[in-house]
């Protein structure tokens, strides 16, 4: 007999905030970031981060539960931009998902596509005309089947 696995997905409660930033350093490490390389205060740089981006930036996170214990989480916000914003928000208003992340035994079960989705929604509800994030390249299909296309960003290593 399959038992069917139930997944609730809601938004994340304030008091979350270190669960939400301990997916946060663990996607990190995912991609392959060395634990050498990510700052000791991770945790609490995560946590001030949100806290400022809730008060000025509509910030919200998802998270998505299994038995009672939460298994993946996404964040979103308003999107701050990298230059003066000069353009009306009716052309131009962005926001961005970051963290998406899902445990490694509850991955391939659709909980990155409906949290991703709900952070656009959330998005949407704010008035963004678009939504930005930058995607690991094991998350690059969950975000194309959503609709996401490559845009014109470009980087040069130094």
């Amino acid at each position: 007999m399959v038992t069917q696995i139930s997944i609730q997905f809601r938004a994340a409660y304030a008091q979350e905030g270190v669960l939400v930033a301990e997916h946060f350093y663990r996607m990190w490490r995912d991609i392959g970031v060395a634990e050498k390389d990510i700052q000791p205060d991770w945790q609490k740089i995560t946590q001030a981060f949100m806290q400022q981006a809730r008060q000025g930036l509509g910030y919200q996170a998802f998270v998505a539960e299994v038995e009672g214990a939460v298994v993946g989480s996404a964040s979103c916000q308003l999107y701050a931009g990298l230059y003066p914003a000069i353009l009306s928000e009716q052309y131009r208003k962005y926001g961005y998902i970051w963290g998406v992340y899902v445990e490694p035994a509850d991955r391939k079960r659709g909980i990155a596509t409906r949290l991703t989705q709900m952070s656009v929604d959330y998005l949407k509800s704010l008035g963004c005309t678009r939504v930005l994030l930058n995607a690991a390249p094991k998350g690059r299909s969950v975000y194309q089947n959503l609709g996401f296309a490559d845009g014109n960003t470009m980087g040069l290593d130094l």
